[in-house]
């Protein structure tokens, strides 16, 4: 007698990805520290030189780290990562990005996705990620104010003039 099971983790984050499902990216498969994305590039994805925009190539390996990092169950976010281009996808490519586990020590952990096109390399990218605390009330993660965001409420200051120093 078999056991109904919920959606992983991993299919949760994904489904709620309204970005990289409106762009048609599909979660092929995914696995403990895993994820396997498709993206077909389309016409609104190349760029003047009639390939495809870096953006588009690097938001396809952010979303297979995000599915392989989140696959652990907490709430995961990235904390920085880095692509290098090593050819380059046009209109109708089909790309594939492939997420594995590097290493997770505490709160963190690294992956590497191998974006490529059949065979061919197009993109290595590098993730580090980093599990968000839960709220002390419970169930919400509290992800803190980007630096942009102020925490508190500002008034407006009144203009001043130019010291000496500054002119």
């Amino acid at each position: 007698m078999s056991q109904a099971t919920g959606p992983t983790p991993t299919e949760t984050m994904f489904s709620a990805d309204e970005a990289s499902r409106g762009l048609g990216i599909e979660l092929v498969e995914h696995g403990e520290g895993t994820a396997l994305l498709r993206m077909t590039v389309t016409p609104a994805m190349v760029n003047g030189h009639r390939i495809a925009h870096g953006g588009y190539v690097f938001l396809l390996a952010d979303s297979a780290f995000a599915c392989a990092c989140n696959s652990h169950g907490p709430v995961t976010v990235a904390a920085g990562a880095d692509i290098v281009f090593v050819a380059p996808a046009r209109e109708g490519d089909v790309l594939v990005a492939r997420a594995e586990e590097r290493a997770r020590f505490g709160r963190s952990g690294v992956y590497d996705v191998s974006v490529r096109r059949g065979d061919e390399l197009i993109a290595e990218f590098r993730g580090r990620s980093r599990s968000v605390r839960e709220s002390a009330a419970g169930g919400t993660p509290h992800v803190p104010p980007g630096p942009t965001e102020p925490t508190e409420p500002t008034e407006p200051t009144e203009p001043t003039e130019p010291t000496k120093e500054s002119r």
